[in-house]
């Protein structure tokens, strides 16, 4: 069940009156007149304690001062004392292992410069194998749709890679003009782990595109779906990437995160919900524990067709107070009108909700699916902001603008 009290601001639950220190470069001498919390230097860092409440406003005033964030540490009541010390301790004096969360490169907060970008790239492509090509969709749904999970040991440098990136597939063979088949770009399915938590693996959730040639009216498949889910174990696999930095998630643990899915769009939100909830997952990112709520529409032709079902509602069951799973069941649900029921009839109907949820700055929102599912959610939520007197585009602009509406369609 949604709780109100989860999704309201920071500053009235537990987490709101916890203290964070941020940890800056690039800062000069004279910087610090726009900061108003106490910054302490540590040989070239500037380390600023800063209120959960706070957090975001000093993020950005630390952007406008040209400040580079290295870190966000939690802090407990010795932890801020220690950052009163003597500046002539050096950084690694901070207190970490009684006072502050152990930080690791994987629990680090992904900040945007430091997602990996390209290591490979189509002249040289990493290859990888095929580990396992499982089914997702049960008997008596419409297509096929696979869960490939593909290794990626052995990779010099590793093709490492966080949530809601994508990575490129270089199918085998050639076209029928003797070149490489083009590169087909898919969304990862699996956080940064992996599936095994190992960091040796990456997976996609793969839907088998077949489609009629206008000309012939015969039935075409895909080549590089086609390619991915015929896939038998221990098959090599031409890998690009990763790519993209517009689906990443916050490090904020008590953030909002909204997620509007259709068919294999869920691969992204898989990722996340992982993060988020896999109990194992939780404890190799020591310094990410979720505490926020994630809500998830889901829109699909028919039940066997909900991808990854049985982990859905595992993780709804377990967390009910900090996810929230709608379904838009197209071919057995009907709308308010009689007609087929589509994810933007969900929006649709719980408008109200949402629109008052994406006001709280603590709020992303994720769409990710088919081409054009954006205007029947664009119109559903525009109705609800109206009756607050709000032009829904002039303010999903400034959501844009925030980093906090994010689209990836196809």
């Amino acid at each position: 069940m949604y709780n109100p009290s989860v999704a309201s601001g920071g500053a009235n639950t537990e987490f709101g009156s916890r203290r964070y220190a941020i940890e800056v470069t690039g800062f000069g001498q004279g910087s610090f007149s726009g900061v108003t919390v106490s910054a302490v230097r540590r040989s070239g860092t500037t380390i600023i304690p800063v209120p959960y409440s706070r957090m975001s406003s000093e993020i950005q005033r630390i952007s406008r001062l040209g400040g580079k964030i290295e870190s966000i540490r939690l802090l407990d009541a010795a932890g801020a004392a220690a950052l009163a010390a003597p500046s002539s301790a050096s950084p690694k004096s901070v207190p970490s292992s009684s006072t502050m969360t152990p930080e690791t490169p994987a629990a680090k907060p992904k900040k945007h410069s430091d997602v990996p970008v390209n290591t490979y790239r189509p002249k040289t492509p990493f290859v990888g194998k095929c580990i396992s090509n499982d089914a997702l969709v049960g008997e008596g749904g419409i297509g096929a749709v696979q869960h490939i999970k593909m290794d990626l040991s052995g990779g010099d440098p590793l093709l490492r890679y966080v949530e809601g990136q994508s990575i490129g597939i270089i199918a085998a063979g050639e076209d029928a003009k003797g070149k490489p088949h083009k590169i087909r770009l898919y969304s990862i399915a699996s956080t940064g782990h992996g599936d095994d938590l190992d960091d040796q693996t990456v997976s996609l959730c793969v839907r088998q595109l077949e489609y009629e040639d206008p000309e012939t009216k015969e039935k075409v498949k895909g080549v590089c779906s086609t390619f991915l889910c015929e896939l038998k174990p221990g098959q090599e696999v031409n890998i690009t990437g990763p790519v993209g930095k517009e689906m990443l998630l916050p490090p904020d643990e008590d953030a909002n995160i909204v997620m509007l899915g259709t068919g294999t769009g869920i691969a992204p939100f898989r990722a996340y919900l992982w993060r988020m909830f896999k109990a194992e997952e939780r404890k190799l990112n020591p310094d990410y524990q979720f505490k926020g709520f994630a809500w998830l529409f889901f829109g699909v032709p028919t039940t066997p067709n909900i991808l990854y079902k049985e982990e859905l509602e595992a993780m709804q069951a377990e967390y009910p107070e900090n996810f929230r799973l709608t379904y838009a069941i197209s071919r057995e649900q009907k709308n308010a009108e009689g007609g087929r029921m589509y994810i933007q009839h969900r929006v649709a109907e719980y408008a109200d909700e949402l629109w008052q949820l994406i006001q709280d700055e603590k709020t992303h929102v994720y769409i990710c699916g088919l081409r054009g599912m954006e205007g029947g959610i664009d119109e559903a939520i525009a109705a609800a902001a109206q009756k607050d007197g709000v032009t829904w585009a002039d303010y999903q602009r400034d959501l844009k603008k925030a980093h906090r509406w994010h689209v990836e369609t196809y």
